[in-house]
């Protein structure tokens, strides 16, 4: 029988070296790929149970490490110091690219601005613009909403559009991608940035220095708050996950990839 088990926070704690089990955690950015591959993948093998979380890039990538997970979702990188984290506890995390994603800007549908440069984004995120009349919108304060620190988004945003600025004390944050569109939705003077596989008629995108992200643009070069998405695993993979990793990276998988809204590798 085909069993999936979707878990929206990091509760399960079982072994993921059990034959036919998979423990997938951490991007919320990587969950909608990882959500639908599972599905496709669990209606090729009914006999393997997959377990899948969310909770951030870090978080992941920390569950690769300590042993907890079989495959870490991140939509960055590896750090350093997780590097040396790994490698102090014998792990060795393996970075597999499945996809490509564009961090958007997003406002309140109602907001008139449909442009900003990325110094004035950075203003805005720095603290040094507060109302939307100096960037050419209404005269309203600017709710400024930024992911928290163990976000693989927060650290593209960070380095892409901020320059490693820090972002202002006054900002709101959101532990999901998901959330934030909900809180933009319903904040009228409010922004922020998300994965492009979460765009939906709530919230208004905004260009970037007159560039809209989208597939073409990213995989063109030039909307450059783009990044690869990865999945991590504890050495090189074996058996199931490898079986898993290939399925992604296959036509079939790289169809899912599309279909959750990011953009496909080839």
């Amino acid at each position: 029988m085909k069993k999936i088990i979707l878990v929206l926070s990091l509760i399960c704690l079982a072994s993921p070296a059990m034959a036919g089990k998979l423990v997938l955690k951490g991007s919320t950015t990587v969950l909608p790929i990882a959500q639908k591959a599972t599905e496709a993948y669990m209606a090729l093998h009914p006999d393997t149970v997959i377990t899948l979380s969310g909770g951030g890039s870090g978080n992941g990538i920390k569950a690769i490490i300590d042993g907890t997970a079989t495959i870490g979702n991140s939509s960055r990188f590896i750090k350093d110091k997780e590097v040396k984290q790994a490698v102090d506890q014998n792990a060795y995390p393996v970075p597999h690219r499945i996809a490509i994603d564009c961090i958007v800007p997003i406002i309140h549908k109602n907001n008139p601005v449909s442009d900003l440069s990325k110094e004035k984004l950075r203003d805005i995120y720095t603290g040094k613009i507060t109302n939307w009349k100096d960037v050419g919108g209404p005269d309203m304060k600017i709710v400024v909403i930024s992911r928290d620190s163990s976000s693989g988004t927060f650290d593209a945003w960070k380095e892409l559009v901020l320059d490693g600025e820090r972002v202002t004390p006054a900002a709101l944050t959101q532990p999901s991608n998901g959330g934030l569109v909900t809180q933009i939705s319903g904040t009228k003077g409010a922004i922020g940035y998300i994965a492009l596989g979460y765009i939906n008629t709530d919230v208004k995108v905004v260009s970037v220095d007159g560039i809209k992200g989208s597939e073409q643009t990213a995989k063109n070069g030039r909307y450059t708050i783009s990044r690869p998405l990865f999945m991590f695993t504890a050495g090189w993979p074996e058996g199931e996950t490898l079986d898993f990793i290939n399925f992604i990276l296959s036509p079939k998988g790289q169809a899912l990839v599309k279909e959750a809204g990011s953009i496909t590798l080839y």
